[in-house]
């Protein structure tokens, strides 16, 4: 992974400490993990949009946006919270948290169910992490040959070989 610039390295490290005190109280150790990844893409990002902003705006945004992708505001999940709950731990306004959480996902081209930040944890139930293209149709790569899968996980399309899970699973 790529470092992050220098100039950036203390908005990026408040971000990350205010990130890190919220998930080890409110979350889980997999939501800071995730967190971070992002506030380091965003870091890096040139020109890297967290230069303008508190740390604790971005930060709303960043947990937002992970809560977001993961259904975190889903009361049927175990682990669940409102977003306007995020803004006020946080300290930020309601518009802040949105606007901030929103410019992130579209920068990123966040969508739902985007694999890339699920949680690992999710990742089985999330449908798009195993839909591929194999000659012009959609399919779900669990239900795929072994060999398809093989191919599907080289190219960086699937998280892991499903056919690997199910044997390690029995």
């Amino acid at each position: 992974m790529d470092s992050v610039l220098a100039k950036m390295q203390p908005k990026h490290d408040a971000i990350v400490a205010l990130i890190d005190a919220f998930c080890r109280e409110r979350l889980t150790e997999e939501y800071r993990l995730i967190c971070r990844q992002l506030v380091g893409v965003l870091a890096r990002k040139r020109p890297s949009p967290l230069l303008n902003g508190t740390p604790s705006a971005w930060a709303c945004g960043v947990v937002r946006g992970i809560g977001w992708v993961n259904f975190l505001d889903d009361k049927t999940q175990k682990l669940h919270m409102k977003m306007t709950e995020i803004d006020k731990l946080f300290g930020v306004s309601t518009a802040t948290g949105q606007a901030k959480s929103k410019a992130i996902r579209t920068m990123l081209k966040i969508r739902n169910f985007d694999p890339k930040w699920t949680l690992p944890s999710k990742i089985d139930q999330n449908p798009m992490a195993w839909m591929i293209q194999v000659n012009g149709l959609i399919v779900d790569a669990r239900m795929m040959p072994r060999p398809v899968q093989e191919e599907a996980f080289k190219r960086g399309m699937l998280p892991y070989i499903p056919a690997d899970q199910k044997t390690v699973e029995s």
